[in-house]
């Protein structure tokens, strides 16, 4: 798919959100990618998850590990083109973990998805936690790329769109100093 056909795809359903925005890193920035609206249509979902696991077919791996919330249904997809079993990881007392009876393989290898990186945190986290049980990480993929390539995960990265939307800390946001948009936290993580 081409970055337009993706942009396409995100101004169909409403994806690409303006204003003033609260990062699930807790940075500020006035774009924001919701990909949820993406997933809200299966044929849209199929089409991005589709040429995602292209992308990722030369990774061996045994399953497909992503992160709660934003990550859910990506993960269910990308695992669906690969015909590889799926599960995600969910925070409990702050922490990424695999609850609901999930757990790895023994010498597992595996792929984590992630539907927007922006600093990579949640990514990062979920990596962590699948090396330290004893598993191993083939390859990092995402809808879009929000640092446009700058996010480095030790492992290969595969990203359907890659873009540099401005993100600012929150002491540092134009957006706060000039008051005139309320922030909005779209985001899972509270």
């Amino acid at each position: 798919m081409t970055n337009e056909e993706i942009l396409d795809v995100f101004q169909k359903t409403g994806g690409v959100l303006k204003g003033h925005f609260q990062l699930t890193s807790g940075r500020h920035a006035d774009t924001y990618m919701q990909c949820a609206k993406l997933f809200s249509d299966a044929r849209h979902s199929e089409k991005l998850c589709k040429a995602l696991a292209e992308k990722l077919k030369g990774y061996p791996a045994h399953l497909v590990v992503s992160p709660a919330v934003g990550g859910i249904l990506m993960g269910y997809e990308v695992s669906r083109q690969l015909n590889l079993p799926n599960i995600f990881a969910e925070r409990e007392n702050g922490k990424f973990a695999l609850r609901r009876g999930f757990s790895l393989p023994e010498n597992c290898s595996a792929i984590v998805v992630e539907d927007v990186v922006t600093t990579g945190g949640s990514v990062k986290e979920v990596i962590e936690l699948i090396t330290g049980l004893g598993g191993s990480v083939a390859a990092v993929a995402s809808i879009v790329d929000r640092s446009a390539g700058k996010v480095d995960f030790g492992v290969p990265y595969a990203a359907l769109l890659s873009v540099e939307i401005a993100s600012y800390e929150p002491g540092d946001c134009p957006l706060c100093r000039a008051g005139e948009l309320p922030l909005y936290k779209p985001g899972s993580r509270k």
